[in-house]
């Protein structure tokens, strides 16, 4: 065992020789090895490494040792974690992708066989790359960005790190303590605690632990979990790690209660979710998944759940709508299963007549009609459950006021010779206008047959002038609306025994 002068010195002696078998000897020396953590996480993470000429060779050499040690635990491949390399020198390098390694074996390799760029910190050039590497991948998993750097001169990054994390990407960072701290705390998203290291390169590896920590809790597979919970049910849903022809699952739940007996199902391996039903209501429940496969071993994942307090219908009742002289009401949840039958009473608000409907288990609304318009209502529903119980809720509602007529008060006033003003007044707001038509004299015709005139008027107007009126003329106003000509009012324009009068 090494404390800390002598790990220096046996590292830095290591270095001196060949390098390549340096970096093994350095990683039995003071990394313990770990065992793989199974169905832990699924995630992305994208390690950006400071490759340029300001990283010293034998600082360079241990961050991709201590990286090296940080992502041992981690099972690696499509559905779990997906590790990616990108160096950053003048030009940044991609060293290998996200869907390039599928175990620790592969990626200890590749890590192993990195080698420095040297040149320029562009970091900003790498981010720009960056960018488009985790853009590309599944958007439904987490997504990590670890910068690992000494913090010299890393540009002007504050753009496309803002970029990275409006996309949804953790941005994580160790600084090697030449680092310029206030740019390292915008690139970095919270917490900062967990997020932000800055250790001196020889004792890196204390960071190891927490930093794992902060990253296992952003990708965390929650593989078990409750979509959907009532008083009686709960769905439960997994990332299956199974199929059809690999093995089954055994689930295991029961309530927390000492004296319930576990149920035990067995699912087929391309199984993702399950429904549990006859759940009591308001009890916790625990529930064990078990994968059972012979070609490996996996954990058994569990989760524990409350169900819901017993509902009873209705739990709301709400108007549908309204008109003159009905009102339509509906209730909920629906529970067929469960209620004998509804009934309805309504009645006038403060004082009038109560009515009573008795309804179907099956029918969660009705019309209720005969009502008086521009009255306010008071509505009860109440279910009989078939224990016995009866539930009950109540709404206000009005009937519509109702409505005046569009038009009123038609006049007509003589003016010269066949011709009169015509005047009315309207009560209904949202008219597109008014349609207006006269019988005029024909010259060319019976005069017992004249001929019809009309005009359409804009929704301001209140009156208008007609000219060459036929004896006796019907004058007609009818209100125009967006989906057509409504009823309208009619008057006889008749000719006085002065044959220049008319009224």
């Amino acid at each position: 065992m090494y404390d800390g002068l002598g790990l220096k010195k046996a590292t830095s002696k290591l270095v001196s020789q060949n390098k390549k078998d340096a970096r093994i000897e350095i990683t039995l020396l003071f990394f313990p090895l770990l065992c793989t953590v199974l169905n832990c996480c699924e995630g992305d993470i994208l390690l950006l490494l400071d490759s340029s000429g300001s990283v010293a060779n034998y600082e360079f050499i241990r961050l991709l040792l201590f990286t090296t040690e940080l992502l041992r635990p981690f099972s690696l491949g499509t559905g779990h974690v997906r590790v990616g390399l990108l160096q950053v020198g003048t030009n940044p390098n991609l060293e290998f992708g996200l869907d390039v390694h599928n175990n620790q074996e592969s990626l200890q390799k590749a890590l192993g066989s990195v080698r420095q760029l040297q040149g320029d910190t562009n970091t900003e050039a790498a981010l720009r790359v960056a960018q488009q590497l985790l853009t590309e991948t599944d958007e439904n998993v987490p997504k990590i960005l670890l910068w690992l750097t000494d913090g010299v001169q890393p540009g002007d990054v504050d753009e496309p790190m803002s970029q990275l994390k409006a996309q949804g990407v953790s941005v994580l960072a160790v600084s090697t303590v030449h680092g310029n701290y206030q740019v390292l705390q915008r690139a970095v998203t919270p917490p900062l605690e967990s997020h932000l290291y800055s250790v001196d390169i020889e004792t890196i590896e204390i960071i190891t632990q927490d930093l794992r920590e902060a990253i296992i809790k952003i990708i965390r597979a929650e593989r078990l979990r409750v979509v959907h919970l009532t008083s009686h049910s709960a769905v439960l849903q997994w990332r299956p790690v199974l199929s059809a022809d690999s093995g089954y699952y055994e689930l295991s739940y029961n309530s927390m209660r000492n004296t319930d007996a576990k149920t035990r199902r067995i699912l087929p391996g391309d199984s993702s979710w399950v429904e549990l039903t006859n759940l009591q209501p308001d009890t916790t429940y625990t529930a064990a998944l078990h994968p059972e496969s012979n070609q490996r071993l996996f954990n058994t994942l569990s989760v524990n759940f409350t169900t819901l307090l017993d509902v009873l219908s209705p739990v709301v009742v709400s108007v549908l709508a309204s008109g003159l002289r009905q009102i339509r009401v509906s209730w909920g949840p629906l529970q067929p299963a469960r209620v004998q039958r509804y009934t309805v009473e309504y009645g006038a608000i403060p004082s009038g007549d109560v009515h009573i409907v008795t309804l179907p288990n099956q029918q969660n609304s009705t019309v209720l009609t005969g009502l008086k318009p521009g009255t306010q209502y008071l509505v009860t529903v109440s279910a009989l459950h078939v224990n016995g119980k009866e539930r009950a809720m109540s709404v206000r509602a009005c009937t519509q006021e109702a409505a005046l007529p569009a038009l009123a008060n038609l006049q007509l006033t003589p003016l010269e010779r066949q011709e009169v003003q015509v005047a009315w007044q309207a009560h209904q707001e949202g008219l597109k206008g008014y349609w207006l038509s006269w019988e005029i004299e024909n010259s060319h015709s019976s005069p017992s047959k004249p001929s019809i005139s009309t005009v359409y008027l804009p929704p301001t107007s209140r009156s208008t002038r007609l000219t060459h009126l036929a004896s006796s003329s019907r004058v007609c106003v009818s209100p125009v609306y967006s989906s057509g000509r409504g009823d309208g009012l009619c008057c006889t324009a008749g000719r006085h025994t002065d044959s220049s009068r008319w009224g």
